[in-house]
């Protein structure tokens, strides 16, 4: 691999006749030029050779956000993986810096010691996050606290969930109340943290937003349960080991464990002040991009100011890259960039957010319509100059949206009745507002995709939504345009869209559903994943996606028969720990029902000496977590507790939580200790398309939380038992259905083993039970469940027993390993960005 991408840096390429183009910067800005130079036949002029600064392909930055959050994984945000560079015979010099541009001598030098010759640069080193100082916020040695965060690239966001997942952690607060900052706050709710923001503008988002809409959108982040004091900056610190509370201006303070700052950017002009180029606020350019010291250099993306603007959002950038490629390749030696008209739409924290123009008037004249329903987080305010539309603010609701945009760009005519620009009132629906969008209107902002190009897919032969999607990128930012994305593909297929067959698929690698999937795997006797992928994948091709779901599948379908496929697992699976930000692991021994011995507890104690367990925590599962082990030790700890595993790492039943019940406490009603021992011991360790937590309460006070579980259980009056099934209280908070009230614990416990396999087997891959029952319905799942209406009761009991029967205590493996190298040192996660910077793009693998 590093053969290939470097395979033009050295005396071969002094007989590549095509001119020499060095691009500093591989993020959206650089990378999208190159893109567009590409689409314009430039491989056939130029020799392309692009430094960036970190050791990856180029990715959508946009969607750190969720990544943090969880709702994206880092594959699933990458727009050119190592593989596009080497078919576009790109030289690629991943995690490495350029320091100096000698423009007089056309070389560039970088900080691995390499000299590389253009004869056209690209400038595109984009921006930083800006980190306002804080009293106590560095250490002795100059080093940030632990604790404390930019959020800027991968490697800020990986850092961030490493340490909001620590067990101890409970509070985060963010610097910045902007876009970036609220969808920070949001992505950090979702590992269980709670959140506040404090931002020294006078109300949220004021760079996008005016007082009314800044103020109704702060109501919607407060139903979130996200607190925002605004006009208010953070001053200080307190440690002094890692953050422990922030000080306010106002002097307020914060208890927190986790600092995030999102508190704006700054543009990357180091190298080009260093290099002699002139520098304001950003790289001076003028119409065409190039900078005003030198014809052969060009810049483009956040680095740059044009006119006197900086822009520090995508669209421009797209804007930016398009006139720069029609320059370059002399497909249009005339283009010219004449600035961007600021235009947002996206999802803030969920809430759809649209702004272009100017959020109030600013003449006695401008004509100014406000619709504004606090409560329900809507907001609109539109401003009309000379019948034009100068200015609008959607939040909450952006279905006008289309017809906004294009009368914003474009000038359209406007209704006379003004209030149809925000509502279906007999003026132009959604609809029309697809139909008179041009074709170079831009649909997705993210990642720069326009109307023409959707229907240019469509035209293509593409009939679905999610097809389109994935040829265009359109939709796989923010997702806030995902409606209009849906719309424009109806409009250019005449309303022949064909319904997606992929979203019915239980995995993306192989063309079936569940139920024709469990079928063929059990007609066809398919026991391992590579045999499923052989026989039912198309050309047998096999999917990284899928592996996870399959590996689950096929235990679930064949238990102890099923092949074991290691490289299918997560390495917390293969390892049966969970691995922690340091490339530790934790180990979470068994306690059923939250019961342990004065043996148990002198074992775990002693193992934690033996080891040096830099950390012994309490869970909220009623478990005792051994946090900072090595991977090699993992067998000793094992071998040394002589207890069952608690599974806290796996997709299966994690724990029953029980209450002490009626034997101790004066409130109790049903023996809850004993019947949540008698579960666990029962169901421990079964595998699930996702985690199941349990709990029973030996009364309605429900001590137990188990009105908030996958399956909770609780005592009543006459010696009866409730149960509920598709609680939550994570990242989301639900309350459990009650599915049935039955006569004794041995009920309770059969109904339970039946519910859940019944979730095992139609449950899609990650779908929770808090999901799966509202989508199953409840009814339907009480008919099955409760009262046998398929006739299949007697089979689910079946199934459970047998995995009761034939369950194995996974640590046992400590003894006796499945492969030589399972616990042998692995590299810590904090190492993976220093690895050597010319073999970052071998070494990391995953998508790359």
């Amino acid at each position: 691999m590093t053969e290939l991408l470097e395979r033009r840096t050295g005396p071969a390429a002094d007989h590549d006749p095509r001119a020499r183009l060095v691009v500093i910067g591989n993020g959206m800005a650089g990378a999208r030029a190159v893109e567009e130079i590409l689409a314009r036949g430039g491989a056939e002029q130029f020799s392309i050779t692009m430094f960036g600064d970190e050791p990856y392909g180029n990715y959508n930055r946009i969607l750190l956000s969720h990544v943090l959050s969880g709702e994206e994984s880092d594959a699933d945000i990458f727009l050119n993986s190592l593989q596009w560079y080497l078919d576009h015979e790109i030289t690629l010099h991943a995690g490495v810096r350029v320091t100096r541009i000698d423009r007089f001598a056309h070389v560039v030098i970088s900080d691995d010691g390499r000299v590389t010759p253009y004869d056209k640069l690209v400038i595109a080193t984009g921006s930083r996050a800006f980190m306002p100082p804080m009293d106590g916020m560095h250490d002795e040695q100059g080093r940030l606290l632990p604790g404390i965060f930019a959020f800027r690239t991968l490697d800020d966001t990986r850092a961030m969930i490493a340490h909001a997942t620590l067990a101890d952690h409970r509070r985060a607060l963010v610097v910045g109340g902007g876009l970036l900052g609220l969808e920070a706050a949001h992505g950090l709710q979702h590992h269980g943290l709670d959140v506040g923001v404090v931002h020294s503008g006078r109300w949220l988002m004021n760079a996008q937003l005016g007082r009314d809409g800044g103020q109704v959108l702060q109501r919607s982040m407060a139903r979130l349960g996200i607190t925002c004091w605004t006009d208010n900056r953070a001053v200080a610190v307190r440690g002094p080991d890692r953050v422990r509370a922030v000080r306010l201006r106002d002097g307020t303070e914060v208890d927190c464990d986790l600092v995030v700052y999102a508190a704006g950017i700054r543009p990357n002009t180091d190298v080009a002040l260093t290099s002699g180029f002139t520098v304001e606020r950003a790289i001076v350019v003028d119409d065409s991009l190039r900078t005003v010291d030198d014809d052969d250099v060009y810049a483009v993306g956040e680095c740059v100011q044009h006119r006197g603007q900086v822009y520090g959002l995508v669209a421009p950038l797209w804007e930016q890259a398009a006139v720069l490629a029609d320059v370059l390749t002399a497909a249009d030696p005339t283009a010219s960039y004449l600035g961007s008209r600021a235009a947002t739409k996206l999802k803030v924290a969920g809430v759809d957010v649209a702004s272009m123009g100017i959020t109030e008037p600013e003449r006695d004249t401008d004509e100014h319509i406000v619709f504004s329903e606090p409560h329900k987080g809507v907001f609109k305010s539109i401003v009309i100059r000379d019948g034009k539309v100068v200015g609008a603010t959607l939040l909450g609701d952006s279905s006008k949206v289309a017809f906004l945009q294009q009368a914003f760009d474009r000038g359209l005519p406007l209704p006379e009745e003004r209030v149809e620009l925000m509502f279906d009132v007999g003026g132009p629906p959604a609809e029309v507002g697809v139909a008179e969008l041009a074709d170079d209107a831009q649909v997705c902002n993210c990642n720069g995709v326009s109307k023409g190009t959707i229907c240019a897919a469509v035209r293509g032969g593409l009939r679905t939504v999610s097809a389109v999607v994935d040829a265009t990128r359109a939709g796989k930012g923010c997702g806030s345009c995902k409606v209009l994305v849906a719309q424009v593909v109806e409009h250019a297929a005449g309303g022949a869209v064909e319904e997606d067959p992929a979203a019915s698929w239980y995995v993306p690698g192989v063309p079936l559903d569940k139920p024709t999937l469990v079928r063929e795997v059990r007609e066809r006797g398919l026991r391992s994943v590579a045999a499923v992928f052989a026989a039912l994948a198309p050309e047998g091709a096999e999917d990284a996606r899928s592996k996870m779901g399959l590996a689950s599948l096929l235990k679930m379908i064949w238990g102890a028969e099923a092949d074991d496929a290691r490289e299918a697992r997560f390495v917390n699976d293969r390892v049966h720990a969970n691995i922690q930000k340091d490339g530790t692991f934790s180990v979470v021994p068994q306690m059923r029902g939250g019961v342990t011995t004065p043996e148990q507890l002198r074992r775990i104690a002693d193992v934690a000496q033996k080891y040096q367990v830099p950390m012994v925590k309490l869970t909220g599962g009623q478990r005792i977590d051994l946090l900072g082990i090595r991977k090699e030790d993992l067998p000793g700890v094992w071998a040394d507790l002589d207890m069952p595993s608690g599974y806290a790492y796996g997709k299966s039943m994690r724990t029953v939580k029980t209450c002490v019940g009626q034997e101790f406490c004066r409130f109790g009603t049903g023996d809850s200790t004993r019947l949540g021992v008698e579960l666990e011991t029962r169901l421990q360790g079964m595998e699930s398309p996702a985690k199941m937590k349990l709990a029973v309460s030996g009364c309605p006070r429900n001590c137990a939380e188990s009105y908030v579980k996958d399956v909770g259980i609780v005592a009543i009056e006459g010696g009866r038992w409730e149960i509920y099934v598709g609680g939550a209280a994570g990242a989301h908070i639900r309350k459990g259905d009650l599915l049935c009230t039955v006569d004794s614990a041995e009920e309770a416990k059969l109904l339970t083993g039946r519910f859940l396999q019944y979730y095992r087997e139609n449950a899609n891959w990650l779908e929770r039970t808090y999901a799966f029952v509202p989508r199953v319905g409840l009814d339907h799942v009480r008919a099955v469940v409760v009262d046998d209406a398929e006739g299949i009761a007697a089979r689910l009991d079946a199934e459970v027993q047998r995995h009761a029967d034939t369950h194995v205590d996974p640590w046992e493996q400590g003894a006796n390993p499945v492969s030589p190298g399972q616990f042998a040192t692995s590299l810590p996660l904090t190492v993976l960005p220093r690895v050597p910077r010319d073999r970052a793009g071998e070494l990391l693998g995953g998508p790359w």
